[in-house]
């Protein structure tokens, strides 16, 4: 499939923001992106329509009661069934920051078992509390699971922007240990908060900007076709973006963030 062939849904709704931003990032590599409000899809009954599902930004419903939680569960009540033929069909989605929260509020992540009745994880209100809005380091854990991230190598540190106030990933406390070792043996654990010459976070802010458990940033589904991160990709796309820009004599064209969306496409070329 070439890259003008594949059609790209970022679906929104009230509090929902980054969506065109990440509209953009899809148009500027040559897909065909559009923003659609849930309502709308829930209308046209055409969500199958797409190669690719995104969650993208913000703070759906103003992020009442907790994170995501509204917008999932309006999700599977107006659009369940749909979205299920979306899972099965192994058509990539993906959840940037409060798009990572509906997917763990949805049962999609981290997908120990497919569409979860119940969320397996949380993403909890940072350590210190308060919105968080900084550039963070990033180091790339996968082993070639997750779709998203197929070009960028193992142990590659890469440098993408947080905005959240509610990033922190945690686990039941009693099972935390036995779901870690779950997201490595399958190979489930994506990115991780590190400093710039790639030392884990420890939990230490600012590296760690959440207070998130094992520095956990991103992680994908056994599949490898669903990915939630919290950083946001779309924010790194091009060289202006970056924070230093105006400090360097050369930078490349791209940012980090476009590798994200490079795997992506790389999978859906070969895959049609």
């Amino acid at each position: 499939m070439k890259p003008e062939e594949i059609r790209v849904c970022v679906m929104r709704v009230g509090g929902t923001n980054c969506d065109a931003e990440t509209e953009r990032a899809f148009r500027e590599l040559g897909v065909q992106a559009e923003t659609r409000h849930l309502n709308e899809l829930v209308k046209r009954k055409n969500l199958m329509d797409y190669h690719v599902l995104v969650f993208p930004g913000g703070f759906s419903y103003g992020d009442y009661v907790r994170a995501g939680v509204i917008f999932a569960r309006r999700l599977y009540a107006k659009l369940g069934k749909e979205l299920r033929a979306f899972v099965e069909d192994n058509r990539p989605i993906l959840g940037i920051c409060n798009g990572f929260q509906v997917l763990v509020e949805e049962g999609l992540l981290p997908g120990f078992e497919p569409m979860s009745a119940y969320p397996e994880a949380s993403l909890a209100a940072n350590i210190p509390q308060g919105y968080n809005c900084r550039w963070v380091y990033l180091k790339h854990e996968s082993k070639g699971n997750c779709i998203f991230t197929s070009r960028i190598p193992q142990g590659k540190v890469l440098r993408i922007p947080v905005a959240h106030s509610e990033g922190r990933f945690l686990f039941p406390k009693e099972q935390e240990q036995q779901l870690l070792e779950r997201l490595y043996e399958e190979d489930l654990l994506v990115f991780r908060y590190c400093d710039e010459h790639g030392n884990y976070a420890e939990g230490r802010y600012p590296t760690n900007p959440n207070g998130s458990f094992h520095d956990i940033a991103g992680i994908c589904n056994s599949q490898g076709t669903i990915f939630g991160l919290m950083p946001h990709p779309e924010r790194a796309l091009y060289w202006w973006q970056q924070p230093d820009w105006t400090r360097q004599t050369q930078m490349p064209q791209y940012a980090d963030g476009k590798l994200v969306f490079d795997g992506l496409l790389d999978y859906l070329a070969k895959k049609h």
